[in-house]
């Protein structure tokens, strides 16, 4: 494709997209979407040559059909595994949450979309273990002959750097929203939580209750019968993020390696899109990729047992507490096989169909490897 070409076509509709009235929640600063600039942060998306064999690119880990996800346990980079299974990247831009990965360590998500291309493992940008220096990735785009209009059409000149590629990355991947869901369609009627939604099943409803009433448990840390399980309390609706104040969920082993355990993982993505929009499961799930199915998830939170092998298993996951501060033991939720099967409904009901197919979010690129940008 020239330069000219690229040019001259128009973007897709990033920058003023409808959000729903009951989302509140927007973790962008000072990088407010734009057309262009998330057009360029498409592009650099799904670029392979981000990496420094032109192999593996952003998306070769989230993949659009698996809501920006990936189905293998870790993902496979330029020289190896990744450390961790590949986050869902569905909804990044509305969590109060602004830090990013699994454990946290980047500031924002700006920061975030760099180190992947930094990693030895992942893109090889690493300027270690005879990897290139980021520089040189700086000096390759600029001899791409797309980035140049790219990047003029961004920010008014074609100057290329790695602070300017962190803004439209981010850009591109705070735009992918979902929020044509079941439950979208409900919470939008109804404006209220709490109460049935007309568009769900009984099911589903009692689902719903079940997630977003908390628990009772008695002096053993079982929970009483009837009672809610809970999970609103880690995952709020209406945007199902993660309470910034989390900390790990008792799932502390590390990814392909039995022996080895990780308590710093505190961040999850949104529940929405845990299932695609034909129910199929967009797993693995948690940081390790180590529960293959939605059921082994509630088999997980089922029981739960507070040691001090953990000492950062979150309070909310201990059960019942006993003698005054003393932390409970874990939880035992006794999960009937209806409430199973209600709750695995209404998780379901949180899962659009757009995200999986729309165009602006899919790959510019053919499969010869040129850029196909069109409206």
């Amino acid at each position: 494709m020239t330069e000219e070409s690229v040019t001259s076509l128009l973007p897709h509709n990033y920058s003023n997209q409808d959000i729903p009235f009951y989302i509140l929640r927007d973790n962008t600063t000072n990088n407010i979407i734009t057309d262009a600039g998330a057009t360029l942060g498409r592009v650099l998306f799904y670029d392979k040559r981000l990496s420094k064999d032109n192999t593996v690119s952003c998306a070769s880990c989230h993949q659009q059909e698996l809501a920006f996800s990936d189905s293998a346990v870790v993902s496979t980079g330029v020289n190896g595994p990744t450390a961790r299974h590949s986050m869902r990247l569905v909804n990044g831009r509305f969590s109060e949450e602004v830090r990013f990965f699994w454990d946290k360590r980047a500031d924002s998500l700006e920061e975030q979309t760099t180190q992947p291309i930094r990693d030895h493992a992942e893109m090889g940008f690493s300027g270690s273990n005879g990897d290139p220096e980021f520089t040189a990735l700086l000096e390759k785009l600029s001899t791409t002959p797309y980035y140049d209009s790219l990047f003029v059409d961004a920010f008014a000149n074609n100057v290329i750097t790695e602070e300017r590629m962190q803004s439209a990355l981010a850009q591109f991947i705070r735009s992918i929203q979902s929020f044509d869901s079941r439950y979208d369609q409900g919470r939008a009627n109804t404006n209220n939580d709490q109460a049935a939604f007309a568009n769900f099943t009984s099911e589903e409803n009692e689902g719903k209750r079940l997630f977003l009433a908390r628990p009772d448990f008695n002096n053993e840390s079982q929970r009483i019968a009837g009672t809610g399980l809970g999970c609103q309390a880690c995952h709020r609706a209406p945007e199902f993020d993660i309470d910034p104040n989390t900390r790990n969920n008792g799932v502390i082993s590390v990814a392909e390696n039995p022996v080895a355990t990780d308590t710093t993982n505190t961040r999850s993505p949104t529940l929405r899109d845990l299932f695609s929009s034909t129910g199929q499961s967009n797993g693995p799930f948690m940081h390790d990729g180590s529960l293959a199915t939605f059921s082994d998830v509630l088999d997980h939170y089922n029981n739960i047992t507070a040691d001090n092998n953990n000492r950062g298993l979150d309070n909310r996951l201990r059960g019942s507490m006993r003698q005054g501060n003393i932390q409970g033991t874990g939880q035992n939720l006794l999960l009937t096989q209806s409430e199973r099967s209600a709750l695995t409904a209404f998780i379901k009901t949180l899962s659009g169909t757009t995200v999986y197919t729309d165009e602006k979010w899919s790959n510019p690129f053919d499969e010869n490897g040129s850029l196909v940008l069109r409206r």
